[in-house]
């Protein structure tokens, strides 16, 4: 039997390492091989269906544990609607689902790799497959970024802020319809998280939206940052 799960000890910290890892030598081997790039497209499909398989492999299990309800059996997390954009940008090269993958991503899965909700440690199923789909998410847009060349632009953050809040009011129906949490918006998470610092319910409801803005303007800040590098270069060799 699987010990009970904890935080940022070896198992968990394992999981991290793989995460950050796994994309980065994809990327350096993709970068690496001559033009064709057979190891891009290989590294796409796997990353697609590894994503897939997790997401798959997740609903079987919880419904044969008897756990698969319309609290968690509707593709409204977050994290489902950054796996469907990962997954279309890894098999099209799509810009728009790759820039809605690459904020999502790091905006609601990033924490859930950080503070997973779960219970049970490796090798327990419900360990590996939450890793496999949440870690799959950030190893997707790691990759897609660092093996692919795609990145965010100016012209990419309304768009993103506009889908997020077309998603927040479809998880908020959901929830007002159904008497469910989904996105938490309507009770905080049990666990430890940046929530269990805002204020109670429903004062926490615009401090989320306003923490996603400030976290968009953030993950997109290291291109900026590039740009305006490139910028300067530029001028003092003109």
């Amino acid at each position: 039997m699987s010990s009970r799960f904890v935080m940022f000890g070896p198992s968990h910290l394992a999981a991290i390492a793989v995460t950050l890892l796994v994309p980065l030598a994809l990327a350096a081997l993709a970068r690496w091989e001559h033009p064709g790039r057979r190891a891009d497209r290989i590294a796409r499909i796997a990353l697609a269906v590894l994503m897939l398989t997790g997401w798959s492999l997740w609903f079987v299990l919880s419904w044969r544990q008897g756990a698969l309800g319309l609290d968690n059996g509707l593709p409204l997390n977050l994290c489902d609607w950054a796996s469907i954009a990962l997954i279309t940008a890894l098999l099209t090269r799509n810009q728009v689902a790759y820039e809605l993958g690459y904020f999502w991503g790091l905006g609601g899965t990033l924490q859930g790799v950080v503070t997973p909700t779960i219970y049970w440690d490796f090798p327990d199923s419900q360990f590996l497959f939450f890793f496999i789909q949440h870690s799959g998410i950030i190893a997707a847009l790691l990759y897609l970024t660092l093996g692919t060349g795609f990145r965010p632009w100016p012209r990419s953050l309304p768009r993103v802020i506009a889908a997020t809040l077309g998603y927040a009011a479809i998880a908020g129906l959901a929830d007002w319809l159904l008497g469910v949490n989904y996105a938490f918006l309507r009770e905080k998470p049990p666990n430890a998280s940046l929530l269990s610092l805002m204020s109670p319910w429903p004062w926490y409801i615009p401090e989320l939206v306003l923490m996603g803005m400030v976290f968009i303007l953030v993950y997109y800040a290291p291109f900026a940052v590039l740009d305006w590098v490139r910028r300067r270069s530029k001028s003092r060799t003109a």
